[in-house]
């Protein structure tokens, strides 16, 4: 039988980073965290780190994994999903642009999201193979809802589990809800290692692609403002079609063009503002950046999202 392998798969976001940095040396930070009276935990001295490249992410990406590479001591594997080469005088085509030619043209949305399957989870499969495999999730003990047994009406605390493998070799574990580590820990854990959270964090709340349809209007707004070359690429992936008036855009509501109109962009300006100042005067004691992350609620906070795209 083949050895177990351990594997934490980054998204380049704060709570997988969190999650190597907190298996690099789990009763240091327990100790630290004051998570006291749990089972021994070893630290993951053999552990393979993966990153899944939709060769779409933004460079603060790519540089936030050099940081954790050189605080764990160990490379992180880049995957990519398998893309046929380029015809002579052709420009290499990025995972994403290989299959969004496979499904039609069609963008990836809340309800379709190929992306994920096929850009982020089918390469992480074909790298486990067959083999047996502990996946570590960094999803946190605070993330999910109370809800009500119908039978009893007792209160209880659903965890959220999300989109993860359904592989019969791949065990999912989750050592921040068994350890009880919540947001508050995650912060301490990046800010303490000194690896900090990736720079992309002062506009945006999550990792993975530039384009990503998760992304709220002020998310698309700091990419305007931040990365305008990137924010063009995105425009040009939608399309309205001549004949129907069909819309094929990031978001239902309105298209990039829209939304970059600077009517547009004070009125998402002004309105995050006014959620922030709601924010601050219902929960004071917040930092800035625990403010900015609440305001936006951490997708995976609202349930949405992909765990091996945004954790």
């Amino acid at each position: 039988m083949s050895k177990v392998r351990h594997i934490v798969a980054f998204s380049g976001g704060k709570d997988s980073s969190a999650l190597a940095i907190y298996l690099h040396d789990p009763e240091r930070w327990r100790r630290a965290l004051g998570k006291q009276g749990l089972p021994l935990r070893p630290p993951l001295e053999e552990a393979e780190y993966v990153f899944c490249d939709t060769g779409t992410e933004l460079a603060e990406t790519y540089d936030y994994l050099d940081r954790l590479e050189a605080y764990l001591g160990r490379p992180i594997q880049r995957l990519r999903a398998n893309v046929p080469p380029s015809k002579p005088g052709e420009p290499d085509k990025t995972p994403f642009d290989h299959y969004l030619e496979l499904y039609g043209g069609f963008l990836p949305s809340p309800n379709m999201r190929w992306c994920t399957r096929m850009l982020k989870l089918k390469p992480y499969e074909d790298y486990i193979g067959d083999d047996p495999v502990i996946s570590y999730v960094g999803i946190r003990a605070d993330e999910g809802e109370w809800r009500v047994d119908p039978e009893t009406q007792r209160k209880y605390f659903q965890h959220r589990k999300g989109y993860i493998s359904t592989k019969p070799n791949i065990k999912t574990v989750f050592p921040f809800i068994e350890d009880g580590l919540v947001k508050a820990d995650i912060y301490r854990i990046l800010d303490d290692s000194g690896v900090g959270r990736p720079d992309y964090y002062s506009w945006r709340s999550r990792s993975g692609c530039y384009f990503c349809f998760f992304q709220r209007k002020s998310e698309w707004v700091g990419l305007l403002e931040n990365h305008p070359d990137l924010y063009k690429q995105a425009m040009q992936y939608e399309k309205i079609d001549p004949e129907t008036g069909e819309r094929f855009t990031w978001s239902d509501a309105e298209s990039l063009a829209e939304l970059a109109r600077p009517e547009r962009i004070a009125e998402i300006k002004r309105r995050t503002k006014e959620r922030e100042e709601r924010l601050r005067k219902s929960r004071p004691g917040l930092t800035l950046m625990e403010q900015f992350f609440d305001e936006v609620r951490d997708l995976e906070d609202s349930g949405a999202g992909c765990n091996i795209c945004h954790l």
